[in-house]
């Protein structure tokens, strides 16, 4: 590793590209936050804000992501499931961990160290976020994408994790792309088991993780024990953009316009750069955060 290297996130930042799907390396499995007894603490007091989703491990590869806690619910509170995670047979995500006064010191802590190296290659960090994911033995996290960056390490257990690179269009269309950025839906995103020859697998344990960039779509196995998996997110400017121009070329597809994709024409989405702004969405005043607090609001409950 690089001697800049920070010292929760191991990284050689000499390599480092922002839109391409790598491993890491880190340490976050000795902070004291992410303990299990910790997390059982932590996850309560979670629960009564509103801000956990679960499933139970009857979800599949191919279960809707954004209806899996509904097709096959978990009915165990937070304390029971992550006080037996070994035998709770779930999948629980504690999100958006920085609104919590304690957790956004962890979540501070890794971005704080990764925001001067990134800056540099991939300006405009912001909407940083953080995420604990607890999970019940042979227990699947859906394939689905996501819209920020996204540093996942392995804290206990071991998982195999597959992802595929950001623009690998036959894992996911292009259409579900911009389906996906225009109104959150995965509608569009479907799995078949030929994909996993296309995927960078990645065997992880303690100490260990990967990096996926914004829409890297990902499928996790989570293998013979239970697994504590933390996530650390962000947005730039150029995940913005990306964002944006999807949802561009969303409003053009409903016109009977079939576009190019996202970044294969620069001279086609540079025309629509100065409307981007009309696509912006407003912050909702109802989830009581500011944005540098949260993510998009809507990932509190997709």
């Amino acid at each position: 590793m690089s001697s800049t290297s920070s010292p929760w996130l191991q990284i050689d930042w000499t390599k480092f590209d922002p839109w391409r799907v790598q491993a890491v390396r880190h340490r976050l499995n000795e902070h004291p936050l992410l303990r299990p007894g910790r997390i059982v603490e932590f996850g309560a007091r979670h629960e009564r804000n509103g801000r956990v989703r679960t499933h139970s491990n009857a979800a599949t590869a191919g279960t809707p992501f954004n209806d899996a806690p509904s097709l096959h619910p978990n009915n165990k509170s937070a304390a029971q499931t992550l006080s037996d995670i070994e035998h709770a047979k779930a999948w629980m995500s504690l999100l958006n961990i920085q609104t919590d006064e304690v957790y956004r010191t962890l979540v501070d802590t890794v971005l704080d160290e990764v925001r001067p190296k990134s800056e540099a290659i991939d300006p405009g960090m912001s909407y940083r976020g953080g995420w604990i994911f607890v999970t019940s033995p042979n227990t699947v996290t859906p394939f689905h994408i996501d819209k920020e960056h996204n540093f996942l390490v392995q804290i206990h257990g071991r998982k195999r994790v597959y992802v595929w690179e950001p623009d690998d269009h036959v894992a996911v269309s292009e259409a579900a792309r911009d389906l996906f950025h225009a109104s959150h839906s995965r509608d569009l995103i479907k799995w078949r088991d030929d994909l996993r020859e296309r995927a960078h697998i990645f065997e992880i344990e303690p100490g260990m993780g990967a990096y996926m960039p914004s829409t890297s779509p990902h499928m996790v196995e989570n293998l013979d024990g239970a697994s504590i998996t933390a996530s650390f997110t962000y947005y730039t400017a150029s995940t913005r953009r990306n964002s944006l121009l999807h949802r561009a070329h969303q409003r053009l597809r409903g016109a009977g316009i079939e576009p190019p994709a996202v970044g294969a024409r620069p001279w086609f989405d540079a025309m629509l750069v100065p409307f981007l702004g009309l696509l912006a969405k407003p912050w909702p005043a109802s989830v009581g955060a500011t944005k540098d607090e949260l993510p998009y609001a809507e990932h509190l409950w997709a």
